[in-house]
């Protein structure tokens, strides 16, 4: 009997809190939960990794999260779904979060977010209330 791997992952969906997931270890499993072709967004932290479409802004997936470096400058805005996986540098395959890491990235993208064009650049709205389609 071939049993098929399970991960268990972080998905952020636009417009709503993160939630924990267990996938099937497959690429049409990854890719249906994006709604298309991967993309790794790495290095992300740690051994993590963000997997998201990777069409997701030309296709005009609704903006997801804003993405900082380390000194807490914005550098990219996640376009659609997005899971969370572990992805450590010496293994050619994804991982599950540990429970350490499920806290730390449903603590860090809790809240939904909205996106402003400003004089001044982007500026990255939460939104710490619910919105309507938490309801």
């Amino acid at each position: 009997m071939n049993e098929e791997r399970k991960l268990d992952v972080l998905l952020v969906k636009a417009n709503q809190r993160p939630q924990e997931v267990t996938i099937t270890d497959s690429l049409e499993s990854e890719q249906k939960l994006v709604g298309g072709m991967i993309e790794l967004y790495m290095p992300f932290d740690d051994d993590a990794a963000i997997i998201c479409n990777e069409e997701g802004k030309l296709i005009g997936l609704p903006l997801n999260r804003a993405i900082y470096d380390s000194s807490g400058s914005l550098v990219e805005i996640i376009a659609g779904d997005f899971f969370i996986c572990r992805a450590p540098a010496d293994s050619d395959r994804f991982e599950s979060l540990t429970e350490e890491q499920k806290k730390k990235y449903s603590e860090r993208f809790k809240y939904p977010e909205r996106f402003q064009r400003t004089i001044k650049g982007i500026r990255v709205i939460q939104l710490k209330e619910r919105t309507d389609m938490e309801r």
